[in-house]
C-alpha cells in the first residue's frame, strides 16, 4: 500500500489521543471515587477539585486571555468536563491531525482535508453534545430536587439553606450545579442572579419554570411549598413523556447516522474495486466539486432528519 506511512502516522496519533483521554477519564474517576469515599466515611471534608496536575499551562494561560479561549472555557464549564481550554485545544488539534492522516491514507489526500474540517466541527459538536447530555441528566433530577426543596421549606428552612442542603444530598450534575449556586449566594450574589446563571448554563424549559418559581417566592413570599409540590408532579409527568418520545424517535436518530456511514462504505467499495480510483476522482477540480457537493448533501440530509425528529415536550 502506497499510503501505508500516512496511515501509520494517523492511527498512531489517534491512538495517542485515545490513550490520553483514557488516562484522563481514569484519573477523574479515581478522584471522584476518593471524594465519595471521604464523604461516606466522614473522615474529612471532600476536595474541591480533582487534584490532578494540569497540562499545557502556558497555552491555557494565553487562551484564557482571548475571547475564543473564554468562550471555550464557558462551554467546557457547562459540560462538566474536567478539562482546561488549553488541554481541549491540544487534544482537538491532535485528533484533527490524526483524522487527516488516517482518512487521507485510506481514501485519498483530498478526503483527509474534508475529514480535518469535519473534525474541527466535531470538536465543537462534542462540547454541545456533552452540554445537552448534562442538561438532560439535570432535567431527570428536577423532580427529586423540587421534592427536597419542598420538604426543606416545609420544615421551616430558608430557601438558601434548602438549596445548600439539596446540593449535599443530590448526585451530580444537580449536586455540583447547586453547589455553585450556594457558593454564589454565600458571597453575596442575589437569588435571581445565581439561579439565572444556572439556567444559562443548562438551558431547558423545565429549569426556567423552577427558577421562575423560586425567584418569585424569594421576592414576594407565598405558598412556596404547595408550588414546589405541584411542580414536582408536573415534572414527573414530563419526565415520563420525554422518555416515551425519546424511545419512539430512536430509530429515526439511528437512520440519520446510518445514511452518512453507508456513503463512506460505498467510497471504500469503489476504492477497493479499482486501486487509486478515489485519487483519480479527486485529481480534477470537477471531481473535487462533486465530492464536496455529495458531502454537503449528506450533511443537509443529516441535519434535516435530526430537525424533523426533534419534538419539544
Amino acid at each position: 500500500m502506497d499510503n501505508l506511512p500516512l496511515l501509520t502516522i494517523g492511527v498512531t496519533l489517534l491512538t495517542c489521543v485515545l490513550a490520553v483521554i483514557g488516562l484522563h477519564v481514569y484519573a477523574s474517576g479515581k478522584a471522584q471515587g476518593q471524594v465519595l469515599y471521604e464523604r461516606m466515611s466522614q473522615t474529612g471534608p471532600p476536595r474541591a477539585g480533582s487534584g490532578r496536575p494540569r497540562r499545557f499551562v502556558a497555552l491555557d494561560r494565553r487562551l484564557r486571555a482571548t475571547s475564543v479561549g473564554r468562550r471555550i472555557e464557558r462551554k467546557i464549564a457547562a459540560t462538566g468536563l474536567d478539562l482546561t481550554p488549553g488541554e481541549y485545544v491540544v487534544y482537538a488539534a491532535a485528533g484533527v491531525l490524526g483524522l487527516y492522516f488516517a482518512v487521507g491514507a485510506v481514501f485519498a489526500p483530498f478526503f483527509g482535508v474534508l475529514a480535518a474540517l469535519i473534525g474541527i466541527w466535531g470538536g465543537n459538536a462534542f462540547l454541545n453534545y456533552q452540554r445537552a447530555r448534562r442538561t438532560e441528566a439535570f432535567i431527570n433530577q428536577l423532580p427529586e430536587l423540587t421534592r427536597v426543596l419542598a420538604n426543606a421549606t416545609q420544615a421551616g428552612l430558608a430557601l438558601r439553606t434548602a438549596l445548600a442542603m439539596a446540593a449535599d444530598e443530590l448526585d451530580d450534575p444537580a449536586g455540583e450545579e447547586l453547589r455553585r449556586v450556594a457558593d454564589q449566594l454565600a458571597v453575596g450574589h442575589s437569588m435571581e442572579d445565581a439561579l439565572g446563571e444556572l439556567s444559562d448554563r443548562l438551558p431547558s424549559r423545565e429549569l426556567v419554570v423552577l427558577v421562575t418559581t423560586l425567584v418569585l417566592s424569594s421576592r414576594a413570599g407565598g405558598q412556596v411549598v404547595s408550588s414546589l409540590r405541584n411542580l414536582t408532579e408536573t415534572l414527573e409527568e414530563r419526565k415520563e413523556t420525554r422518555r416515551e418520545v425519546t424511545t419512539m424517535l430512536s430509530q429515526i436518530k439511528v437512520t440519520s447516522v446510518a445514511v452518512p456511514v453507508l456513503g463512506l462504505g460505498f467510497l471504500l467499495l469503489i476504492n477497493g474495486m479499482g486501486d487509486g480510483a478515489l485519487d483519480k476522482m479527486t485529481g480534477s477540480v470537477l471531481g473535487q466539486a462533486a465530492v464536496v457537493a455529495a458531502f454537503a448533501m449528506y450533511a443537509v440530509g443529516f441535519v434535516l432528519i435530526r430537525r424533523l425528529s426533534r419534538v419539544l415536550v
